[in-house]
């Protein structure tokens, strides 16, 4: 296997070399990105591999502070007839004690280059094109070495890139490509590398399994990321709690599920931030509304009588007989519920451990509290919204993430997907509740559906 492509990260102080690096890398904690300049003073580097083959090592170098300076200090280095090329005028600059000195910073930037396959020149399309910047760019073109300028910042309003564009085709230098590292384009990666290729050739092969791979790890961030988010809508519209009817307790109990869930959506925040390598404090779950919760009838709907007649089996029709009689002697509630208890008494004992505590706390005029609907549309907005944010977001971005309240009329509008209206109808699905069975084939089977649907 052929050595990794060495690219050393070049340019001016404070242009976004560290950002990008973070970006490219993934990794919020590498380097220090300040608004300060001169914040990189020395250089730092990162391997990025596929399967345990080191395909590109990536050098942050600090940044050109002088160009002119050197510039002017290579010109009385030179000998009256002399004909140097670019490396040999560089070589006796940095075997001198200048290099070791006042332009020691720009002896590290030169070094590293003229040790790597190419350099990625970075500047910030803000900037307008300066003096200082053409020097820069002759200096670094006397390595010898092909040059990718990188136009950072371009997603604000203030960008100069067709002046930048125009320069540097001045120059000879045609070949650019467009990356904000504070929110990257979603092919931007691919393009960087693609336009590396074009100018080294023998490197293709390694850039190609690069931009595979990165196309490969997003779907799968995605996938993973939306059966988080169906594990928690499961969570909550299984969860219930049991309170008696009466005004303070049910207050009370409303609250308490309200903190239950806003904790669990929270989870749910943390686990996407892992799974896309940023900092846990980089989005937090806002309040929720405190509705007043959804008093629960899943104890007589369609999905709770199927579980009842699977277990009871023809018992449920013996039993659903005395109904009558159990309506008689609770007296509100429905005839229909009545048949129902009716034939959890004609049932099985298994069936009463199951369901024996629900329908003795209705029969005691308890209620069921669950999460209310929109409560469960808002959560799927949200989670919605963070993932599709995560996915845009650069590495080197520091402004939190405001998970703000979204409009879409697919959640909006319309019945809740059939996962979330069958789960209601299980508590022992939601890991809020006691006894929670979380393998359950049926609970995995919807949660991946779900998350299907939520793609």
């Amino acid at each position: 296997m052929s050595p990794p492509l060495k690219l050393a990260v070049v340019g001016h102080t404070n242009v976004g070399k560290t950002s990008l690096l973070r970006t490219l890398t993934r990794d919020v904690g590498f380097g220090e990105v300040s608004p300060h300049a001169s914040t990189t003073r020395h250089v730092e580097g990162a391997r990025l591999s596929v399967d345990g083959v080191a395909l590109l090592e990536l050098y942050d170098t600090p940044g050109l502070e002088d160009a002119i300076a050197l510039l002017d200090y290579l010109e009385r280095l030179d000998r009256p007839g002399e004909r140097l090329d670019g490396p040999a005028r560089l070589a006796r600059f940095l075997d001198s004690n200048e290099a070791r000195q006042r332009l020691e910073q720009e002896a590290k930037v030169l070094r590293q280059l003229l040790a790597s396959d190419a350099g990625l020149y970075v500047i910030d399309a803000r900037e307008p094109v300066l003096a200082k910047y053409r020097d820069e760019l002759a200096v670094l073109a006397m390595c010898g070495r092909p040059l990718l300028p990188v136009l950072n910042f371009v997603s604000s309003g203030q960008h100069r890139e067709q002046d930048w564009r125009d320069a540097l085709a001045r120059i000879g230098l045609h070949a650019l490509v467009c990356f904000d590292s504070v929110a990257p384009p979603l092919d931007g990666e691919r393009r960087l590398y693609d336009s590396l290729a074009l100018l080294l050739e023998k490197a293709r092969p390694h850039l190609q399994r690069l931009i595979d791979d990165h196309q490969t790890q997003r779907q799968l961030r995605t996938r993973s990321g939306a059966r988080l988010i169906a594990e928690l809508l499961i969570d909550c519209a299984a969860c219930r709690r049991s309170v008696a009817a009466q005004s303070a307790l049910e207050q009370a109990a409303i609250r308490d599920l309200h903190q239950t869930i806003r904790q669990r959506e929270q989870r749910c925040v943390d686990a996407l931030l892992r799974l896309y390598a940023f900092r846990r404090d980089d989005a937090e779950a806002g309040e929720l509304p405190l509705l007043d919760g959804r008093w629960g009838d899943d104890l007589f709907n369609p999905e709770t009588l199927k579980q009842l007649g699977i277990k009871v089996g023809s018992g449920m029709a013996a039993g659903a007989a005395t109904g009558v009689g159990v309506d008689l002697l609770v007296g509100g509630i429905t005839l229909g519920a009545a048949a129902l208890i009716g034939a959890v008494i004609g049932g099985s004992a298994q069936t009463l451990r199951g369901y024996g505590a629900r329908l003795k706390g209705k029969l005691k005029g308890q209620r069921e509290l669950t999460v209310d609907d929109a409560v469960l549309r808002l959560l799927a907005l949200r989670q919605q919204q963070l993932l599709q944010a995560l996915d845009k977001r650069g590495h080197a971005a520091i402004a939190r993430i405001s998970l703000s309240t979204p409009q879409d009329a697919t959640w909006r509008e319309g019945e809740l997907p059939e996962a979330l209206r069958k789960a209601r109808a299980h508590p022992e699905w939601s890991s809020l509740n006691p006894g929670a069975t979380m393998e359950d084939g049926e609970r995995q089977a919807l949660v991946q559906a779900l998350a299907m649907e939520l793609l």
